[in-house]
């Protein structure tokens, strides 16, 4: 398989071709992702409360997001990687938003970098692309904005939310940004958004009609127990399976079964008798 590119992703959109697209924080499961043919894997902030225990994303910061995406990045030989840009790191200037961005290229391995909010960060957006990094947009239920939202709430619900929406997609469109993520947003609202874009949507949240779907691999592998969003369907449910195994191995170790002798290996005996 080829590696997929911003052009590919552009191209599927024109053909009607649907992108699918997963996170991945590490190296082992992006190979996995990867030789499945995904189109593209985020390393998503998310890594903070998937992987490092953070209630949110904020915590996440450059170095984190720098650390996993490498990892990704040597794992992955087809896919599109994608370095999400953390909280803080594109908010201050447009100069430091540029640096960021490259430190996900230059040092973490990607080819693209991803970053949320509306109207408001388009400026950020387009600085980043005048650098000749390309980016994803993400709006609607954007992460990083939990506190400004007061929690996880879809977005887009009413006549003005709904507006800004349509006028934040536009914007980056305009900005050259190559593909936009639409994050709990109502279906038919995504599905207007898509239809007025050139560029492709990745949904997550936001139903059918978008060009692409974008999900937590953790999540849609069913690896632990927790809340798990609506919009999430489970294609396995490994987290009883893993739990079992460990379970096994606790066992057969306590009682001495584990190692057996397939396990080991062997020394010759003159080898020994010249020990003593």
């Amino acid at each position: 398989m080829s590696r997929v590119t911003v052009a590919t992703i552009k191209e599927k959109k024109l053909n009607k071709q649907k992108i699918s697209m997963l996170t991945s924080y590490d190296y082992s499961m992006a190979a996995m992702v990867d030789e499945a043919g995904i189109d593209m894997i985020l390393v998503g902030d998310s890594v903070g409360m998937v992987q490092l225990g953070f209630e949110n994303t904020l915590a996440v910061s450059m170095d984190d997001m720098v650390h996993h995406t490498a990892a990704v990045a040597r794992g992955t030989k087809h896919a599109l990687v994608v370095g999400d840009m953390p909280f803080l790191s594109y908010h201050v200037s447009r100069e430091e938003a540029v640096r960021n961005a490259g430190r996900l290229i230059q040092e973490g391995g990607a080819q693209a970098v991803k970053l949320e909010g509306g109207l408001e960060r388009v400026e950020f957006a387009k600085a980043i692309i005048d650098a000749q990094i390309p980016v994803m947009a993400h709006i609607g239920l954007t992460p990083q904005s939990v506190n400004a939202f007061g929690g996880f709430k879809v977005q887009g619900k009413d006549v003005d939310t709904a507006k800004n929406l349509i006028a934040a997609a536009h914007a980056f469109e305009e900005a050259g940004a190559f593909a936009i993520t639409l994050e709990c947003v109502p279906v038919l609202l995504a599905k207007k958004i898509t239809e007025e874009l050139s560029i492709p949507t990745i949904g997550i949240g936001a139903g059918a009609y978008c060009d692409g779907q974008v999900l937590v691999v953790n999540d849609m592998l069913g690896m632990f127990k927790g809340h798990i969003p609506k919009f999430v369907k489970k294609f396995a449910n490994l987290e009883p399976l893993i739990k079992e195994a460990l379970l096994a191995y606790k066992q057969e170790v306590e009682e001495g079964t584990f190692p057996g002798e397939e396990h080991g290996f062997t020394i010759k005996e003159d080898v020994l008798e010249r020990l003593y």
